[in-house]
């Protein structure tokens, strides 16, 4: 089974961020009957508090507000800790992409005709001009496919939970703490050898054509949507029993390899602030080796709380 679809759910930030979030939204009202979304953790040390969130990094209207504890821990937190804040530095953020997603030659031109023509089928299809894509390289532009795909089934990168988070956080005055970088996380997608790049580029469009894409997006974005914790590990398992070269990217580099990392700095940010919040997505908090699984090895006391 291919699992490239968990790439934009799991790590790559909200590089297509555009739309303005509804005003409406800036408000901080949020009912009670407002289910639970996503994961959430509470992990402490001595009197410090941290309050871990999973998001996805694409959204729809209906995932908000979000809950009241997630909300309240976000108003009471000195931090607000990202992965990659997606209303950051812009001009960074394009620059990472020029360094590591482009080239000269792109990745069209070096598909094999067969290829290139469901390439061209989908470009169509999503009504992406080919000369937008056509210095992309083999990862950028399996990824722009992917989010084409999240945008045909309802969920936009310019409603990603990150961005509706940090934009609260921003509007508050509140300090927004990147774990990573953006430079870091393109970085490991451009480490693929450009044969390995286009396998990638492939799988990603026989997922597409196939259905297989759609329907993961669909069982993600509901897990997430209901905070169903068995979901969330089915799909952690399917994840790891994934032998394909993007599921095995998936797991081995942007999960496996990425936790101790952002358990590290998180643990950090719980020693220095009394008060916090991490948002990260939801499949580093899930399945062997996870986050939280991480900061229970490093003697933090983590309860899950949903």
């Amino acid at each position: 089974m291919r699992r490239q679809i968990i790439v934009m759910f799991c790590c790559l930030l909200g590089l297509t961020l555009g739309s303005p979030f509804s005003q409406a939204w800036g408000a901080d009202s949020v009912a009670a009957s407002v289910p639970n979304r996503g994961a959430l953790f509470k992990v402490e040390q001595g009197d410090h508090t941290l309050y871990l969130f999973g998001t996805i990094h694409v959204g729809a209207a209906d995932f908000y507000p979000l809950e009241p504890r997630v909300s309240a821990a976000l108003r009471q937190a000195s931090v607000l800790a990202l992965e990659i804040d997606p209303l950051g530095d812009q001009d960074r953020m394009a620059s990472a992409v020029r360094k590591h997603g482009m080239s000269k030659r792109g990745a069209a031109g070096a598909l094999a005709p067969a290829w290139r023509s469901r390439l061209t089928r989908l470009l169509r299809q999503y009504a992406i001009p080919s000369d937008a894509v056509a210095g992309m390289k083999p990862w950028l532009l399996a990824s722009v496919l992917t989010v084409s795909e999240f945008s045909a089934q309802g969920y936009d990168t310019a409603l990603a939970v990150d961005a509706y988070l940090s934009r609260q956080a921003h509007a508050r005055g509140q300090t927004v703490l990147e774990l990573e970088s953006v430079g870091g996380q393109m970085a490991l997608f451009d480490r693929m050898s450009i044969d390995d790049q286009m396998r990638f580029l492939e799988e990603g469009i026989a997922a597409i054509e196939d259905r297989e894409q759609a329907d993961q997006v669909r069982q993600i974005a509901q897990a997430w949507r209901s905070a169903d914790v068995a979901a969330l590990d089915a799909l952690s398992a399917k994840a790891e029993a994934d032998e394909s070269l993007s599921g095995r990217f998936v797991q081995k580099v942007l999960l496996e390899e990425r936790n101790p990392g952002l358990a590290q700095s998180i643990a950090q940010l719980l020693a220095r602030e009394r008060n916090s919040l991490a948002a990260i997505g939801v499949l580093h908090l899930v399945g062997r080796d996870s986050v939280p699984e991480l900061l229970r090895k490093r003697g933090l006391k983590v309860e899950r709380i949903y």
